[in-house]
């Protein structure tokens, strides 16, 4: 394979610029929802905040690997497109939505025991009932988050991304309406409080999975009418469930050492404890950019394999790990110029100003590790292998990362910059290994994931 074969052409970065632009924007649309409920709770009271904050630090960890199942559309539908599928395309769509409908019961399960949650982790008394109750209400919204999932990653396979960005920007305007309607009681509504915010939130919601339903109902139509007798057989539901589940468990892998961190540096006293929130905002915005690219590597390297164009498949990865790269030296040049800049616009307090500087300098050193390994699992997401991704993850974060953070933070003496230092060991590894897998897929003759009610799945060369 040359370097010529190798290289993107422009047409490919145009494209995976056009498909990875949207789904930033929607990834930083949904994780808006969030903080503009807590920014919105701020004249209710401290106690407010801080339950808000927590119950969708809560929603987000049980509701992580709900999310990470259902990409497995990603190569189900992309690769299918690729091929000229349809019948495929409209079994994955199907089977999407029916396992966003059977993930919501379990997921909406445990929202429920909040104050056993809280309570383990040793949460201020005066918080944890309010953010249970917060955590309860959004039940309401559990549905239609997944729902929405299912729907976006189907789309997403069939580069159609418009729909899902104007369902997220009308979606969160809507939101901050209601916020500020049912928060504190206008437009002759009553005054709810944090109660007020979840309501408006799942409300959102809802709109946001019937405004995507609607605006593409265009390219779904087709795929879910008719609905077809086979979605419904279990083997391969079984078997799309068994790919999903570990990009499921590695999503989760990865943000459970972050709020693990948030746990250890706690430890230190509040100042560690609100400056690691600022850096770790901060740090999950940039993320944001190759988590969109990943995305549109997963669909572009999908469809690539499902047409049997293996170099297109190989440009589509480089022209990711390229896009992906470039997006985080400009956040890399950004966190390490001004660090103390940016801590400003969230504190003013001198000494969670200082700390909050010295870890946003150190999320400078880790950007573009973070962002490489990102787009890898993309790139590996798209041509179907999952388990072995999700494994490396577990070297690198749990094995490596947790035992470095906390040896340098509690025995090497560095304190709450000790955590952070771990985050980059972590990386690092994380990032070394899932590019080494990337180079060997692609020295693979990669074959198109087949689920269907009389094949097996397989990858060829997954081990």
């Amino acid at each position: 394979m040359t370097f010529t074969q190798l290289r993107p052409t422009r047409g490919e970065l145009r494209e995976m610029m056009l498909l990875a632009w949207p789904v930033v924007l929607a990834q930083v649309g949904i994780m808006l929802m969030g903080v503009v409920d807590t920014a919105m709770v701020g004249r209710v009271g401290m106690s407010a905040v801080a339950a808000v904050g927590l119950g969708h630090i809560y929603w987000v960890n049980v509701t992580i690997c709900g999310i990470g199942i259902l990409m497995v559309l990603d190569p189900v539908v992309s690769q299918a497109t690729g091929a000229n599928d349809h019948a495929g395309v409209s079994r994955g769509v199907q089977r999407g939505i029916l396992m966003a409908l059977a993930l919501s019961v379990p997921t909406a399960l445990l929202l429920i025991p909040g104050e056993l949650f809280f309570g383990f982790l040793r949460q201020p008394a005066d918080v944890t009932p309010i953010a249970a109750t917060f955590s309860r209400i959004s039940i309401i919204g559990v549905v239609p988050f997944y729902l929405f999932f299912a729907l976006r990653q189907s789309l997403q396979a069939m580069a159609r991304v418009q729909p899902v960005v104007i369902a997220i920007v009308v979606s969160n305007v809507v939101n901050f309406a209601l916020d500020y309607a049912l928060i504190y009681g206008h437009f002759g509504l009553p005054a709810l409080g944090t109660n007020g915010s979840a309501i408006a939130t799942a409300i959102s919601r809802w709109l946001m999975f019937a405004l995507l339903l609607a605006l593409g109902w265009r390219q779904l139509r087709d795929t879910i009418v008719p609905w077809r007798a086979e979605s419904f057989k279990l083997a391969p539901m079984l078997k799309m469930l068994r790919i999903g589940f570990a990009v499921g468990l590695q999503s989760w892998l990865e943000i459970a050492v972050w709020s693990g961190g948030a746990v250890a540096l706690g430890w230190f006293g509040p100042v560690p404890l609100a400056s690691h929130e600022i850096a770790i905002n901060l740090a999950a915005i940039s993320f944001m950019f190759p988590l969109g690219v990943a995305a549109a590597a997963a669909a572009m390297v999908g469809r690539a394999i499902g047409s049997r164009d293996l170099s297109a498949a190989r440009r589509g990865a480089i022209a990711s790990l390229v896009i992906g790269t470039g997006f985080m030296a400009v956040f890399t040049v950004l966190y390490l110029a001004v660090p103390r800049a940016l801590a400003g616009i969230f504190i003013s307090d001198p000494a969670t100003l200082a700390t909050a500087a010295s870890l946003i300098f150190i999320a400078g050193i880790f950007q573009i590790f973070d962002g490489l390994q990102c787009v890898a699992t993309g790139i590996l997401r798209g041509t179907g292998d999952t388990r072995v991704p999700m494994l490396l993850h577990l070297i690198g974060f749990w094995g490596v990362g947790i035992p470095l953070s906390l040896w340098l933070a509690f025995r090497a003496g560095f304190g709450p910059q000790g955590i952070w230092w771990g985050y980059v060991g972590a990386l690092a590894v994380v990032t070394a290994m899932q590019l080494l897998r990337v180079r060997w897929r692609f020295t693979q003759d990669i074959q198109r994931l087949q689920i269907d009610e009389t094949a097996e799945w397989s990858v060829v060369g997954e081990a």
